[in-house]
């Protein structure tokens, strides 16, 4: 399995537009496209982005922290928050919270703008988890999973049985959704899902902790902007 990058953190939200209208006025990205079950946002359509599910209820967080996007200059970026937002501040990286209960981060790096750094989840047994997920992809990058150019972190905690999850799901960016298919399947990996789209092909995997993760091969057809 090799994965080209975290392409997007899809979540279940009970008020997509008020997401995605945050996303728009603070954080560089603009709504790719709207239909009437998700909205897609974010600042490229063939990076990291955030898929917006219309769910009912308050979503509770479950095993998803924080995701955090890159950016060039942290001073400028963080100059286009709301002034009244608590932003926490250490060194080159920046966290604070969203709507819908979504906590974000800001990483001054190398690479596009606005593109996904990093997710952070929350899981019982952190080591385990990480050996778990070298089967689904992953690397071990000196003691970091990296997914291509992006990273999934872990920290220790449970995250609970939520009824309403904010996470939907992981989706890794791949070249070929059917040859991951054929590899998971001789893994012995439980496959959730398999959707042939306008634009693209995917494949769903139960992951560890039962985090679904999604492997998406975008089309030649892909137009999105």
């Amino acid at each position: 399995m090799e994965i080209a990058t975290l392409d997007h953190i899809a979540l279940w939200v009970s008020d997509r537009d008020r997401l995605a209208d945050f996303c728009a006025a603070h954080l560089g990205m603009h709504v790719i496209t709207r239909t009437d079950s998700f909205t897609l946002v974010g600042a490229d359509a063939r990076r990291g982005k955030l898929t917006l599910f219309a769910a009912e209820g308050k979503r509770e967080q479950g095993p998803l922290v924080r995701v955090a996007f890159r950016v060039r200059a942290l001073d400028e970026a963080l100059a286009l928050l709301p002034r009244d937002l608590p932003v926490a501040r250490s060194g080159s990286t920046a966290l604070f919270g969203a709507p819908e209960g979504l906590g974000l981060g800001l990483v001054e790096a190398d690479g596009a703008e606005y593109d996904i750094d990093h997710v952070v989840l929350r899981v019982p047994d952190p080591p385990q988890t990480f050996r778990d997920l070298l089967r689904y992809g992953l690397e071990d990058d000196g003691g970091r999973l990296r997914a291509g150019d992006s990273w999934v972190e872990l920290e220790a905690g449970e995250p609970g049985e939520p009824v309403r999850p904010l996470l939907n799901h992981l989706g890794f960016l791949v070249e070929s959704a059917g040859a991951h298919l054929v590899e998971a399947e001789s893994l012995g990996l439980e496959v959730a899902d398999v959707v042939d789209a306008a634009n693209t092909c995917a494949v769903f995997l139960w992951g560890p902790e039962r985090i679904k993760l999604e492997y998406v091969e975008h089309k030649p057809t892909f137009s999105l902007v």
